[in-house]
């Protein structure tokens, strides 16, 4: 397959947060998976895709690469507001993933959000483009988030069933061991780190099929070395302090960490 128009729609996730630029790159700001993924795809395109020889949105050939994903967003407000504005950009290749920042809250539907990512998967499959959809990491190792494991689990089954009744493509991170070493999360554990973000832009091109761009699973990370229960308490103590607490106060006063932010990419246009 050869895509040259690709839109990447969701929360921090696909955002990159955690994953800045260097000083002076690519106007700094967040990386992420997607931009990632978006290089290689753009490194391999030759803009001759499906939507015609002006495939960057520009008026000339080349590889076009949107991201309108915004932190803290549910999924309604990705469905409801950041979809439309992709699909008018006639993407070809259309990347969403959102529900986590549901699935961290009380009193949630499971069907009625599976309802909802599937409706966004219909409508871009509707428009001719290839969906990408992402299965929630195992939370087995977070002292606090892994309380909904369950929770993320049947999400994921959701997500299988939406992908094979579609016909998208699935990266399935929940399968990702890697993921589970903390070395791939940032100090908050609540968004990755650059190595975390590398290997799931491989892991999603794999999905797609994209020879030689590289193996998520290499290199592998060796193991960690094993704290003591003290020093785990010190460090979940320092960590509910500097990153959970605030998360729950933002909460708690109905607020987002996206609230004042925008899109970084709302146009196709080429990458460097």
């Amino acid at each position: 397959m050869l895509w040259t128009r690709y839109a990447a729609i969701g929360d921090s996730f696909t955002e990159g947060v955690g994953d800045p630029y260097e000083a002076g790159a690519a106007g700094g700001g967040w990386r992420g998976w997607a931009d990632r993924a978006a290089a290689e795809l753009a490194a391999r395109s030759n803009g001759s895709g499906p939507h015609g020889a002006a495939a960057n949105g520009s008026g000339s050939p080349g590889f076009g690469y949107a991201n309108l994903a915004i932190r803290g967003r549910l999924l309604d407000r990705i469905v409801d507001e950041q979809l439309p504005a992709a699909l008018d950009l006639k993407p070809d290749l259309v990347s969403v993933s959102g529900g986590g920042n549901d699935l961290l809250r009380p009193g949630l539907d499971i069907d009625a959000l599976a309802a909802r990512m599937d409706e966004a998967v219909a409508a871009i499959r509707a428009t001719g483009a290839d969906a990408v959809l992402f299965t929630g990491v195992d939370p087995v190792g977070s002292p606090v988030i892994r309380r909904t494991r369950g929770r993320v689990a049947v999400f994921n089954e959701h997500l299988r069933s939406i992908a094979a009744r579609r016909g998208a493509f699935v990266v399935d991170q929940w399968s990702m061991d890697v993921l589970r070493d903390w070395r791939c999360w940032s100090v908050d554990r609540l968004h990755m780190s650059p190595e975390g973000h590398r290997r799931v832009a491989l892991a999603m091109l794999e999905a797609l099929g994209v020879p030689g761009a590289g193996d998520w699973r290499e290199p592998a990370l060796a193991p960690l070395p094993e704290l003591g229960r003290g020093a785990q308490r010190l460090a979940n103590a320092r960590w509910a302090r500097g990153y959970l607490a605030p998360w729950i106060g933002r909460r708690l006063r109905g607020r987002s960490s996206g609230d004042t932010v925008t899109a970084k990419r709302p146009t196709l246009a080429p990458i460097e």
